[in-house]
Formats: C-alpha cells, structure tokens, sequence
C-alpha cells in the first residue's frame, strides 16, 4: 500500500514489517532502547486517545520542542491520525522567538524535552494565554510527562477508540497537517502550513532516490524539526529501514561505526567537519602512505558522476578506493552509502569527493 496520509506509515508498518523489532532505536545512558513496528503503532494510538480525552479536536495545534528521538515519532503520528497540527520548532530559539511562534500559531500545548529547555521555556508558555498544557518527554521533577497522556490513552473506552477512526477516516491528503517556521533571517519567521500531500509526495520521491531496504539502518541527525530531517525519518519509515537516534552529536562517529549504517543525514558543516578530521589524518601519515593518501584525495576532488570522466581515471579511482577510500568508509561503520544533506549549500569539493569514496551526497530540497 502506498500511503497518502502520513500517519498510514503506521498500518503500513503492521502490513508490511509486522516482526521488526528496531523500528525506532535510541541511546539512553550508553544503552540500546528499540521500540517494534508494534509498539510504534500502539503507543502512537494510544497517545491519539489520550489527547482526545484531554479535549483536543481537529485542527488543534501543538508544539513540540525536542531533540531527535523516537517520541517525536509517537505523538508526530497520534496528533496526525485525529487532525492534530504538528508545529515542531527548533530548540535554539530566544524566548522572544518563542513567544511569537506560540502566539502565532494558536498552540494550545508544548511539549519540551528536557529540564534544561524547560527552565527556558516555561515562563513564555506561562505568558502566552492559548497554551493550556506544558509537558515534557525526559521524566522531570514537577512537570508533566507525556506518558501520562499515553497511560490516559491506555484506558480509553470504545467510544475514545470509535471516535479516533472516525476521525482518521475522514482525513484526507489535502488537510493540513503541520506547520513549520522558517528561520527568520530575513525578518520575522514565517508559518509554512503543509498537507499531508505535500510531505507524503516528498517523502515517496526520496525513497525512489535513498533505495533503503528492510535490513539496513538509518542515523537521523537532521533536526525533525527540519523538513530535511523530517521527510528523511519517513522515507526510511517507507522502506522497512531501521532509524536510529545518536545520543549526542559528539557521539557521531562512534555510533555510525556502532550501528553500521547505511547513511544519515546532516547539515554541511557535519560533513565539513567529517571531511577536515579525515584530511588531518592523512597529514599525520608518513612517506608513501601520505603521498598515496593525498595522490587520493586530489583524484576524488576531480570526480564527476555518471561516467564522465575517462576510463583510465576509473581504473585509478578503482584502485585508490582500495588502498584509500575503503578505509574512510571503514571509519562510518563500512556500511555508509548515502547521506542527505539539507540546511544550507555544501561545497561542491565535498560532494564530489564523498562520491568519489563511493558515499553519495544527495542534496535535499525542501518545501519550506
């Protein structure tokens, strides 16, 4: 089944790939959490039942303020499947920027990830007369947590559940389905209001070009927040693939090399820094190694895609990609085939010497 609502991700899951076990995977405190194809979809209903019993309706709209982690999933797809408007909102924003989103978009709850963001933003949510509900996602002191929701959800007679199908019957792909704010660099930030058309066509366009598959696992680094990330998390969703959330950005490398995935996804300066750590390793080599290292480096920075280049450079790049850019896929994990890249112009050196090392960049396109 093709899907045409995103929240039909979730059935399609149930369909297709009912005995995954790594739908979704997090690293808390140096350990492993996974969460089934299963539990994706019975949580994310769950937490849809219980924001119906909290009074939420369609077109209602809440906030999330988070990391990247597989909550964002639950309660992305339980406010999808009743109508529920999602506005995912960085969390590097001034109070000021805060307080103009919250009253903007009419929100009536936030939801914040942990105590630290939570200090920061909870006096604007106490300002801002729409919002009605703050909750968190890490377990804090005094705050409400989302798995309230979830247990409320839990609990929910037939009439919750009866009423839930109803609902989601009833949308289509043309409905508004999330609402994205723009940087603001040229002024005040601007709602962009999105269908589930427009995300569902965006996400099915780039699994055609990702080719993912069952077995293979995904990194998402890309803020879901950013329409980058957000359609990388659902096209790897399509395909089966397995995603998986760093603990930190600090814990890039090791992770990749951890999960041996097959790509991720990142803004430019991820891949610069990647880049520079790599060429400050070959600058450290000695003798033939270095000259071997950079005779590389200086062929994988003249590659072209698609066959034009001669052959007797391929021959070349066949063997410099055994003595040399074998060993930099050794460093992601040796699985890394792909990495999408959104946010801001990547240098064309970068791209052309990741292809080069048999990774593709594939430059992402927005509809913000």
């Amino acid at each position: 089944m093709k899907p045409t609502r995103i929240f039909d991700l979730l059935d399609r899951y149930i369909l297709k790939f009912p005995d995954k076990k790594d739908a979704l995977s997090a690293k808390i405190d140096g350990e492993w959490i996974n969460y089934s194809a299963r539990q994706y979809h019975d949580i994310s209903h769950h937490f849809a039942y219980g924001l119906i019993k909290m009074g939420f309706r369609k077109g209602d709209k809440i906030i999330t303020i988070t990391n990247n982690r597989p909550e964002w999933n639950f309660v992305d797809m339980g406010m999808s499947m009743i109508g529920i408007i999602h506005v995912p909102v960085f969390t590097s924003l001034t109070c000021d920027e805060y307080r103009y989103v919250f009253e903007h978009s009419d929100s009536k709850m936030v939801m914040i990830s942990d105590k630290r963001l939570l200090r920061n933003i909870k006096p604007v949510c106490d300002e801002v007369k729409q919002i009605k509900h703050v909750y968190t996602f890490n377990k804090i002191e005094d705050a409400h947590n989302w798995l309230e929701i979830v247990k409320a959800g839990e609990e929910a007679g037939n009439d919750i559940i009866e009423l839930t199908e109803s609902i989601k019957s009833g949308i289509n792909e043309d409905d508004f389905a999330s609402l994205i704010y723009t940087s603001g660099t040229t002024g005040r930030q601007k709602g962009v209001m999105l269908s589930h058309k427009n995300m569902v066509r965006n996400f099915l366009a780039a699994t055609d070009v990702f080719k993912l598959g069952i077995n293979d696992r995904y990194l998402s680094i890309l803020p879901l927040c950013h329409v980058g990330g957000r359609m990388g998390n659902y096209q790897t969703q399509f395909s089966g693939a397995s995603i998986y959330y760093a603990e930190s950005m600090g814990a890039l490398a090791s992770t990749l090399k951890e999960i041996k995935a097959k790509g991720f996804d990142a803004v430019p300066r991820v891949i610069e820094k990647i880049y520079d750590n790599v060429i400050a390793k070959g600058r450290s080599l000695k003798g033939i190694k270095k000259r071997m290292f950079f005779w590389a480096v200086k062929l994988g920075l003249e590659y072209k895609p698609f066959g034009q280049k001669s052959w007797f450079y391929y021959r070349k790049l066949k063997i410099a990609d055994k003595l040399i850019f074998s060993k930099w896929r050794d460093a992601l994990g040796g699985k890394a085939r792909i990495i999408g890249c959104g946010g801001a112009s990547l240098q064309p050196r970068h791209e052309r010497i990741f292809w080069a090392a048999g990774i593709k960049i594939l430059n992402m396109y927005g509809l913000t």
